[in-house]
């Protein structure tokens, strides 16, 4: 399937609250062994896409975003925007070097455009 939904992440004014909820209700793995100490929840289902929880911005409420893997991230930027979409943050590199891109469709929804980087 091209484009395929690769991750999701929810956003909440209580990151930590939010990631022990969902950890212990479907008993997901929680880990933030990471660079930027994402609360990372893993499935362990093959069958499953892993997301995480992240802090959201003063005063916003709590929201669900899908992350959506595209092959050329400025191209899919690009024609987003061309298509009336807004760039809320622009493209940024993670520290594993995967790349992403969140935008905010014509009508009010957030959702978030990724090239992953090559598994060596």
């Amino acid at each position: 399937m091209p484009n395929p939904v690769v991750r999701w992440q929810i956003l909440s004014s209580e990151p930590d609250q939010a990631a022990g909820f969902y950890q212990k209700l479907f008993a997901w793995k929680l880990s933030t062994a990471n660079a930027l100490g994402y609360r990372e929840l893993l499935s362990g289902s093959a069958a499953g896409i892993d997301g995480g929880v992240w802090p959201a911005p003063p005063g916003v409420k709590g929201f669900v975003q899908l992350f959506v893997e595209v092959p050329d991230l400025d191209d899919c930027i690009a024609k987003a925007t061309g298509l009336g979409a807004q760039i809320i943050i622009p493209k940024s590199v993670l520290p594993d070097g995967d790349a992403m891109a969140v935008l905010l469709d014509p009508t009010g929804i957030s959702f978030a455009v990724c090239q992953l980087k090559p598994k060596t």
